[in-house]
């Protein structure tokens, strides 16, 4: 059995879920992505799908469909995606294992 791009703890499928239920247009899931900003370079981008695009990967978790950006694919694999509430922040969190290093306050990072 081949291992999904990435995977995606309790927390991330309940969010998931909620965000999709509440959405005012028709999604048929999550794009996860990586854009070029930040102090260290890199940044998680999580929005919502409204349509599979050529060359996504699909992973599927519990009636969740997340696509995974294909330019995105090098930096995510092995990735596990969070969500976790906080004072200071609430959001969807990655644990990469192909980040070398992060920022001071967690938002970007670079491999």
């Amino acid at each position: 059995m081949v291992e999904p791009i990435i995977t995606m703890t309790e927390a991330a499928i309940k969010r998931a879920k909620s965000l999709m239920s509440s959405a005012k247009a028709d999604i048929v899931g999550l794009r996860v992505g990586i854009s070029t900003r930040g102090c260290s370079g890199l940044s998680y981008v999580v929005e919502y799908a409204s349509e599979k695009r050529q060359f996504e990967e699909i992973v599927e978790k519990e009636g969740i469909n997340i696509f995974i950006d294909p330019a995105a694919t090098m930096f995510l694999i092995g990735s596990e995606m969070d969500y976790q509430e906080g004072s200071f922040q609430t959001g969807f969190v990655f644990n990469n294992p192909n980040a070398k290093g992060t920022c001071g306050c967690g938002e970007s990072f670079h491999v």
